[in-house]
């Protein structure tokens, strides 16, 4: 049905006011969880070749950042621990280091900001492995395998350091079969049933996370991880893998990547309307942004903020996104994208 009567002339352009009023999606920073690449050991923040823009952060400069964005009224925040190489072990110990960058930098915003900043942190060991994949190889029948049960008990580890030194949400991101029950599981066992889980209930086998793996260190270093991602050809099989980690307690699901599954966003909100739905515009789609906007090729603000609202559109709650501090900061001074 048009906007107005069709009898009546049409304007070239109707006034952004109009346009405004009636606009069915928007975006705002209420909207938005940004990550944070925490780094061990280092002095300076380390900028990342392959996302301009974005650093890893020593721990003792992730309150500097944090409060920047909260300036800028960003509220919730991903970590991600990125640590030493030497430290890293076939099984993923240092992952449940009460001492690791992850836990350090929790207590750190929590002694400066409170209870103020939503912390969410990302639960998985492929940067914390010296081989780099999300679950423990094991050799078995000739082949090499990802022991998903071994796996389980490091993760749960994981998120109870998290839940201990002040994370609110807990996020699973190793695609592993079971993983939120094991984290709620052990989660309450530990007196921490008030923390969360965001689970990476969806997540593809994508070209994608390319940069991201440069950011973390976490590139697996022989074969991939396409045994225990999704297919990228398969949309029905998102609906299974939400059920199963409704069932097993998720608080929110995840959609990663984002831009490229747009459809499966819609799918899953659809069929699972009552359910947060977070979804992931992931390093690859951030770095596309950047890296053509520096050749001069598109406008960054515009393409920024119509990806965001694609995603939002097609039904995502959360946006988790390097953007994040960007668009903050452009949203108070006042831009308006459409």
């Amino acid at each position: 049905m048009p906007m107005f009567p069709q009898t009546r002339p049409r304007r070239l352009r109707l006034s952004k006011a109009i346009r405004d009023l009636v606009a069915e999606t928007s975006i705002s920073v209420n909207d938005l969880i940004m990550p944070i690449f925490v780094k061990d050991d280092i002095e300076n923040p380390e900028p990342i070749d392959a996302m301009p823009g974005y650093y890893r952060y020593p721990v003792k400069d992730v309150v500097k950042i944090v409060g920047e964005a909260l300036e800028h009224g960003i509220k919730a925040f991903l970590l991600f621990g990125v640590p030493k190489p030497e430290k890293k072990d076939h099984t993923g110990t240092p992952a449940y280091d009460p001492n690791g960058p992850v836990p350090q930098a929790i207590r750190l915003i929590r002694k400066e900001f409170g209870w103020e900043p939503l912390i969410f942190t990302d639960v998985c060991i492929c940067g914390y492995t010296s081989h780099g994949h999300c679950g423990i190889p094991v050799e078995k029948h000739g082949r090499t395998l990802i022991d998903n049960d071994s796996t389980l008990d490091v993760i749960a580890k994981m998120a109870v350091v998290h839940a201990e030194a002040g994370a609110d949400f807990v996020a699973p991101s190793g695609m592993m079969d079971g993983m939120v029950a094991a984290i709620r599981e052990a989660l309450d066992e530990e007196g921490y049933s008030e923390v969360g889980i965001m689970s990476y209930a969806i997540k593809y086998a994508s070209g994608f996370y390319g940069p991201f793996r440069e950011a973390a260190d976490s590139a697996p270093r022989f074969g991939d991880r396409r045994s225990y991602q999704m297919d990228p050809r398969n949309a029905m099989e998102a609906l299974k893998e939400a059920l199963l980690d409704i069932e097993e307690g998720a608080d929110i699901l995840m959609v990663k990547p984002a831009l490229a599954y747009l459809d499966v966003i819609r799918l899953i909100k659809e069929n699972y309307p009552h359910y947060p739905l977070a979804a992931y515009n992931v390093s690859g789609e951030y770095s596309m942004v950047k890296a053509a906007a520096e050749k001069g090729w598109i406008d960054e603000k515009l393409v920024t903020f119509e990806i965001l609202t694609a995603i939002k559109r097609a039904g995502a709650d959360i946006i988790i996104t390097y953007h994040a501090m960007d668009v903050a900061k452009w949203l108070r001074e006042g831009y308006s994208p459409f």
